[in-house]
């Protein structure tokens, strides 16, 4: 049987970078460099400041106000690691964005949280990493493993 291994890497969104800096203290592993940018036009710019091809990556992102923006921002995060060939992707968030709009509460509405985890897998999230969430209906609704 071959073993693979595929180092551990944890980056940080613009969200809450000393979060990720005590988690990847915590495990001894170096930050990832990257880099987010918040254009002119109101846009968000991401890029990876190094390759992380075949390597096991966490991102740790809040999607706490403004939420539209962090979770844009992990979604283009997301978009860049696979496009930059990761081995897998987990992302950490500690508040997962619109967690309270797990289920119509009457008719022709959207279910919110279920968009989202979504996005999330729709974008390469293996797993999703979150410390409290509204509601456990919002972990059946995507493929990917959520870890609470």
């Amino acid at each position: 049987m071959v073993e693979s291994y595929h180092p551990l890497r944890i980056f940080a969104g613009s969200a809450h970078p000393e979060l990720a800096k005590e988690i990847a203290s915590l495990l001894n592993v170096s930050l990832g460099e990257s880099t987010t940018r918040h254009l002119p036009d109101s846009e968000i710019h991401v890029m990876l400041d190094e390759v992380v091809r075949d390597q096991d990556i966490f991102i740790v992102q809040p999607c706490s106000a403004p939420v539209n923006d962090n979770l844009v921002e992990l979604l283009l995060y997301l978009d860049a690691f696979r496009r930059a060939s990761a081995h897998s992707v987990s992302v950490v968030i500690p508040y997962f964005p619109y967690a309270r709009q797990e289920r119509m509460a009457s008719g022709r509405e959207a279910i919110s949280a279920r968009v989202v985890a979504n996005m999330l897998e729709n974008q390469g999230a293996r797993r999703v990493i979150f410390v409290d969430i509204h509601s456990r209906a919002i972990q059946g609704s995507s493929t990917s493993r959520w870890i609470r």
